[in-house]
């Protein structure tokens, strides 16, 4: 049941946070460039600003004290906020968000997401090698096509999730985010970063794309979390700063698709070097397109069209997640008389992914994954994996520090 100080027809302001925003706040939101609108499967999970081919582009998510202990955040595109202290429970809807609050210290105040128990479990195929770092998303509410009067009933501290994208659905009225906004309390998110897609209607006018790690800059602030934010960006500039020293030149480089599929009769391709911050942990490492940009992202192919396009590695989506057979995957493609001749499945080159919206955490192990599945020469070679968390890389393999990381979860700076 909703709480009774907060029921619809009844105004009450959530006492720490002020909801300040509007749609097109003029040049605090300028910025805004087109995009595609294609649906996103559920099943499929990043641009980013920064070197080894991440976009750039300024925030105008910065954070500024009001001098009574209360304080502004503004993200594009519900505009400023005004905290009174920092959110402790968080509503989210996709995982970039829920990553985001996890890495911040917030995952235990998380009320909702997306597939809690499907992201639960494939996070923690990561977090398993996260030293002292603990996880646990199950049981959650599941907020794909949230209801208003749950919203009332979670009485979260923060939305942080798109309205944008949530007034997509029939069910949402941009009066109907006014209303949880002003009673509950605020939205603070944006995904339609994700692939650069186009808002619609009011959202339309002044839609601000951001970088994952830009935007988790900003959610950082908004959680008065800079110094967790500034570790985990140090750690992960020295990533990038590796993959620069020894990425392989342009033609050197191995052709590549990525695909996802829970019926190997349904394979859908992705794109791995599209603006928007889906291929955060692709665009940087730079694989030849093996489609050569014939295929949009979401497109549903077959084994003849992957045999035609020929990549030299296929990344597997959602191959981490326990309830996946990658063993299985792969033979499906090695007993197909087309699927067989694809040059990665003869290499044994069919590597497994995590999730396209992936939080910062869940960069850092893609980012260092996917240098090894594209260039074991350069970055040591990927294990091949079957099942099981996350593979344990020897120590002098490995692209990040994982205790640096987890310290940081943990609060311990």
């Amino acid at each position: 049941m909703p709480r009774e100080d907060a029921a619809p027809g009844v105004s009450t302001r959530r006492a720490f946070a002020k909801y300040g925003g509007t749609v097109a706040l003029g040049g605090l939101l300028a910025g805004c460039t087109g995009g595609d609108a294609e649906s996103d499967p559920a099943g499929g999970d990043g641009g980013d600003n920064g070197s080894a081919g991440g976009e750039s582009g300024g925030s105008d998510g910065s954070s500024t004290d009001a001098g009574d202990g209360s304080y502004t955040a503004s993200i594009s595109p519900t505009g400023e906020v005004t905290f009174e202290s920092p959110p402790e429970t968080v509503f989210t809807r996709l995982t970039h968000h829920a990553d985001m609050a996890f890495a911040l210290g917030r995952s235990d105040g998380l009320t909702a997401m997306h597939a809690p128990d499907y992201y639960d479990g494939l996070w923690n195929q990561f977090v398993a090698r996260l030293p002292g770092v603990s996880l646990d998303w199950s049981g959650l509410y599941s907020s794909w096509q949230p209801d208003k009067e749950k919203l009332y009933e979670l009485n979260s501290d923060v939305h942080l999730a798109d309205p944008a994208w949530i007034t997509r659905q029939d069910a949402w009225s941009r009066e109907d985010i006014d209303e949880i906004a002003e009673r509950v309390s605020p939205w603070f998110g944006n995904s339609l970063s994700d692939r650069h897609q186009e808002p619609t209607g009011e959202w339309a006018d002044g839609y601000q794309y951001y970088g994952l790690w830009e935007q988790f800059e900003i959610v950082a602030d908004a959680f008065r979390e800079r110094e967790r934010y500034e570790a985990l960006a140090a750690v992960r500039e020295d990533l990038l700063a590796t993959i620069d020293e020894r990425l392989p030149p342009e033609e050197e480089r191995p052709t590549a698709i990525m695909v996802a599929a829970a019926d190997i009769e349904e394979i859908y391709a992705y794109t791995l070097s599209n603006p928007g911050f889906l291929t955060s942990h692709t665009r940087p490492l730079g694989p030849r397109d093996a489609f050569e940009g014939s295929i949009e992202s979401g497109t549903v192919v077959d084994f003849e069209t992957i045999l035609e396009a020929d990549p030299d590695v296929i990344l597997y989506l959602g191959g981490f997640e326990p309830g996946t057979d990658m063993g299985g995957r792969r033979t499906a493609f090695e007993e197909d008389p087309v699927g067989s001749e694809v040059t990665a499945v003869k290499n044994d080159r069919i590597h497994p992914q995590g999730a396209r919206y992936q939080g910062p955490i869940l960069n850092l192990f893609q980012l260092e994954m996917t240098a090894k599945q594209l260039y074991p020469d350069a970055f040591g070679e990927w294990p091949r994996y079957e099942e099981g968390p996350y593979p344990e890389i020897p120590a002098d393999e490995r692209l990040f520090d994982r205790q640096r990381v987890a310290d940081v979860i943990n609060g311990d700076l």
